[in-house]
């Protein structure tokens, strides 16, 4: 049976335990909108049609590899739903992911930089800060 956590029931984590997620990779990443709300826009006719908000965290991710040019970013496909966004992304080889010293950094539980995380966390804060400065 699942652990529960906070009286809830958890899967355990996809992440792999020992993998430093600023290595030079490709990575499929979903992230799920807060208490999965149709934030982003409606399907229609089969058809996703992005609200003000949805063309918004099309934007900020398009941003991302200007944002963040010491990373050697390349964006993927990326494919926006009402409730979530599923992305791939390449973080390339760069000067946090080279040398000895980068080949046995590991995830650790914390404030993390020029990684997979705070791409993500960049992101989330940006396209919740415009949308509820613009909306």
């Amino acid at each position: 049976m699942a652990a529960k956590f906070q009286n809830k029931y958890r899967i355990p984590s996809a992440r792999l335990k020992d993998w430093d997620y600023g290595s030079n990779a490709i990575y499929f990443v979903t992230i799920c909108t807060h208490e999965r709300e149709h934030y982003f826009g409606e399907i229609t006719n089969g058809k996703m049609i992005l609200n003000e908000i949805g063309e918004l965290a099309a934007s900020e991710w398009m941003k991302t590899p200007e944002i963040r040019p010491d990373m050697n970013l390349e964006l993927g496909e990326f494919v926006i739903m009402p409730n979530h966004f599923h992305v791939l992304i390449t973080i390339g080889k760069n000067n946090y992911n080279t040398g000895t010293d980068a080949m046995h950094r590991v995830s650790t539980f914390g404030s993390q930089s020029k990684n997979l995380a705070s791409i993500i966390r960049g992101f989330k804060s940006s396209v919740t800060i415009n949308a509820r400065n613009q909306f």
